[in-house]
């Protein structure tokens, strides 16, 4: 009798020890979620749940924190830029004073330049890294090559800025490559209106050059934004008044460079070529490069 009472005794304690078990387990595996996926957004106060669901849902949150990290102002830098640098020369410790150690890691200011151009250039000119996907990158380079491949590589541009190229323009894509450009141009442009229906196709050889220009503000406002394919590559702005003011800027494969205002009318800009392309003393092989650009229109007083 009391053995058979035990086991009973034994058999409720078991039950009632599973349930509370199985209570705890379930609110611990709760608030482990909220603290996994609940992560504080540095731009916001509210809440952000990652990661994202979807490739649209990331295209969505960039296009989101346009507004923070597009441009930005030398307060917004100093309060809300948290990426590393590079160089060590001292023009680069001037420019950690100033942003409190904060440098965009795509920016390589040389040795005289100024706290002034680095305010200019770091407030004009951003790149987002992976800003497309391999596989996009794919859709796209599918849809340009057949193009590209009828043309021949030149050597004699109208303006002689650009040597090893071959180029094209399109308004008319497939719609896989539709929806990726439409998420460059939502970003670039948020007045859909004010933007070139054409886009640029421009194919740089291994052994191309973009020579130092400016973009004639006849043709073409103040933006410019370019996605990078198949190749990394350096740009070189340099003050069109005091040519002692030089950013080198570091365009990775798939990223997205805005060039705009400062950036754009006050400094030309170039691609290095093969012997030259180095970011600080950091060596960046050069090789094919595609890049897909697209401009504003020109304002009123240029146009005439």
């Amino acid at each position: 009798m009391c053995k058979a009472l035990s086991m009973c005794m034994n058999s409720v304690t078991t039950s009632k020890m599973k349930r509370i078990f199985g209570r705890l387990s379930c609110v611990m595996e709760k608030v482990g979620r909220g603290r996994i996926n609940s992560v504080y957004d540095q731009y916001s106060s509210a809440p952000m749940l990652r990661p994202a669901s979807s490739r649209e849902d990331v295209g969505h949150s960039v296009l989101a924190r346009r507004n923070f990290f597009s441009f930005m102002s030398k307060d917004q830098l100093q309060t809300r830029l948290q990426i590393r640098h590079y160089s060590s020369n001292s023009s680069q410790e001037n420019c950690r004073t100033l942003y409190h150690g904060r440098v965009p890691e795509y920016l390589h200011f040389h040795q005289e330049t100024s706290v002034e151009t680095q305010d200019a250039v770091s407030s004009s000119f951003v790149v987002l890294r992976e800003f497309v996907t391999e596989e996009e990158e794919e859709t796209l380079l599918r849809e340009v090559e057949p193009h590209l491949k009828r043309l021949h590589y030149e050597h004699d541009h109208w303006d002689d800025a650009i040597h090893g190229f071959r180029e094209t323009e399109r308004s008319k894509w497939g719609k896989a490559s539709s929806k990726i450009l439409a998420r460059l141009q939502e970003y670039a442009f948020p007045n859909q209106g004010e933007k070139l229906a054409l886009m640029h196709i421009l194919d740089l050889a291994k052994t191309g050059v973009i020579k130092p220009h400016v973009d004639s503000i006849r043709f073409c406002g103040n933006t410019i934004c370019g996605l990078c394919l198949l190749s990394d590559a350096v740009m070189r702005l340099v003050n069109v008044e005091d040519k002692t003011q030089v950013v080198d800027i570091m365009l990775w494969r798939r990223s997205l460079y805005l060039m705009k205002d400062a950036a754009r009318y006050n400094y030309t800009h170039e691609v290095l070529g093969e012997k030259e392309s180095y970011f600080g003393s950091v060596p960046v092989p050069r090789e094919r490069r595609i890049s897909i650009m697209c401009r504003n229109y020109p304002r009123k007083e240029d146009a005439t």
